[in-house]
Parts: C-alpha cells; sequence; structure tokens
C-alpha cells in the first residue's frame, strides 16, 4: 500500500508542468488573453503587412490630399495624399523590429551584466551598480540626442564614402542608420533595468532557506534550478520582458514624433502622430489612427504582462 502510494506521487509529480499549468492559468485570465491576442495580431501584420496593405506606404496622390476615411481610404489619407491605413500597418513593422531588436540587446546586455554582479558580488557588484546608476540617471531624450547628433554624422559620412567606393546601393539608403542609432540608444536605456532585476533575482533567490535546504540534503543542482530557482524568478523577467517591448514601442515612437528616431519616408507611429498633430484640429483622423493603434498596443502589452505574472509567479497562486 505504502508502495503504491509512493509510486502515484511519482507519477503526479512527473505529469507537473510548469508551462502547462502556467498557460491554463493565463488563458483563464480574459485581460492577458485579449492582451495575447493584439500582441499576436500586431507581430502577423508586421511580417505580413506588406503584402496586405491596400496601397503603396510611399505612393501619393496630390488630388486627394487630406481626405476623411471612407471606403476607398479607411483611415483616410494624409497631407501628401498618402493611404493612412497602409502607413499604419507598415508602422507596425517599424515598431516591432525595434521592439524586439530593443529587447533582444538590451537583457543581452543586462544578463551578462546582472549576472556577474549577482554571482561575483564584492566589487564587480560595486562597479556594475555604479554603471547602472550612472546610466539611469542620464536623460533618456539628451543621451539620444548625443548619439545622434555625435555618432549619425559619422556613420553617413562612411556610408557615402563606401558608395562612392563600391557604388553599392545598399550604401545609399541610409534608412539602416536610423535603425542602428535607435537600436544602440534605446538598449542603453533600457539595460540597466534588466541588469537590476537579473541581479537582484539572483541575490534574493540564491540565499533562501529552501534553496539551501534543498542544497544541505543533496538534491542535485539541475532539479533545485529547475523545481526552485526557474519557479521563483521567471515571473519579475517574463514581465519585465512584456513590459520591455511596449515600452521601447512607446520610446520609440516620442523619439520619432521629436525628430531624433526613425525619419521619414519610413512610416513610424511616432513620425504620423508628428505629421498629425499639426493638423490635428482640421483632419483629426491623421492625428487619431496612429495614436490610437499606439495606445492599444501598449495597454495590450501591459495586460500581457500582468496575466503572465500571474501565470508564472507562484506567489500569486492560491
Amino acid at each position: 500500500m505504502v508502495i503504491e502510494t509512493k509510486k502515484k506521487a511519482i507519477d503526479e509529480e512527473k505529469q507537473y508542468s510548469l508551462f502547462r499549468d502556467a498557460m491554463h492559468r493565463l488563458m483563464a485570465n480574459r485581460l492577458a488573453l485579449l492582451g495575447l491576442i493584439v500582441v499576436f495580431l500586431v507581430i502577423l501584420i508586421a511580417i505580413i503587412g506588406p503584402f496586405i496593405t491596400p496601397y503603396d506606404f510611399l505612393s501619393q496622390d496630390l488630388n486627394y490630399r487630406n481626405k476623411p476615411p471612407s471606403i476607398q481610404h479607411w483611415f483616410g489619407t494624409d497631407d501628401l495624399g498618402r493611404d493612412v491605413l497602409s502607413r499604419v500597418i507598415y508602422g507596425a513593422r517599424t515598431a516591432v523590429i525595434v521592439a524586439f531588436s530593443v529587447t533582444i540587446l538590451s537583457y543581452l546586455i543586462g544578463i551578462v551584466l546582472g549576472s556577474l554582479a549577482g554571482y561575483l558580488g564584492g566589487k564587480v557588484d560595486s562597479f556594475v551598480v555604479w554603471l547602472i546608476d550612472v546610466f539611469m540617471s542620464i536623460p533618456s531624450l539628451l543621451l539620444v540626442i548625443v548619439i545622434n547628433v555625435s555618432i549619425k554624422p559619422v556613420l553617413v559620412n562612411w556610408m557615402d564614402a563606401k558608395f562612392l567606393e563600391t557604388h553599392n546601393q545598399f550604401f545609399r539608403n541610409t534608412t539602416w542608420v536610423d535603425f542602428a542609432i535607435v537600436f544602440g540608444s534605446l538598449a542603453l536605456i533600457k539595460w540597466p533595468k534588466a541588469a537590476r532585476i537579473i541581479r537582484g533575482q539572483i541575490l534574493s533567490i540564491k540565499n533562501k532557506n529552501y534553496v539551501l535546504a534543498a542544497q544541505a540534503i543533496g538534491v542535485p543542482t539541475s532539479k533545485i534550478i529547475r523545481r526552485y530557482i526557474i519557479p521563483n524568478s521567471i515571473g519579475p523577467f517574463i514581465v519585465s520582458i512584456s513590459s520591455t517591448l511596449g515600452e521601447a514601442m512607446v520610446l520609440e515612437s516620442s523619439f520619432s514624433f521629436l525628430g531624433v528616431g526613425v525619419k521619414p519616408p519610413i512610416p513610424s507611429w511616432g513620425n504620423m502622430i508628428s505629421d498629425g498633430l499639426r493638423v490635428w484640429q482640421v483632419y483629426p483622423h491623421i492625428l487619431a489612427a496612429p495614436a490610437i493603434v499606439l495606445a492599444i498596443v501598449t495597454i495590450s502589452f501591459s495586460f500581457l504582462g500582468d496575466g503572465l505574472n500571474d501565470a508564472l509567479n507562484p506567489r500569486q497562486w492560491k
């Protein structure tokens, strides 16, 4: 009887899956599910957007400028006669590329530095914490402006020189410089947050009593990581990633709105909002379309992050 009870307990433990249990909890959260659907749709539109846009996002019709929404143009047209819906759809690709590139780059930096600080401690920890404080004390807008003024002219001149040398059309397109500047500057802004989270999770969990007790009785390291470290640290980490994606979209739009981000003619929700703000009292549709889309996507990332935290954080379980 005792053997059967132990066997049943072992079978139940094998059937347990953190991912499966988290998915059940996530699907039960309606706001998180709504956020997941919206985020998935935005990513899908970013991938297939150029193939489903009703018009070319650069196509101009000066005889059909500033027209309100209609059957031909669902979101209306802008001051150059370009279809606003097509530009909003293409702007989703810009937003997704920037969001994921910035998040990946910032977390690569943050994970390396945060892990070194958490595990090694001492002078390494003090130096990383000092570095985090320095970067977090610099105003983000000032940092982006300095990078644009100091680095962008150098890169543009280098690409012009390479074009004259090789006649390769790739070096003629300086749009990649704008994206590189945005990726680098936003990563410098966001990596301290990632480093602090990683460092804090390592410091708070590695000395917990249940971890020390598991080590004392000889539980394998792999099982400690799988059963104790990951379930108690993955929640804040995932929530941070999801919030960083939304924040990166907002920051890119903010900097494009101020003229130091992605430049026209590449559509960005930020530079579209900037264009619409000048004429919003007369032609509000030019401003409303990108602004509403940006707000919906940002709120969806927030809902998804909260839902992931509830699903993955054992402290939230009832």
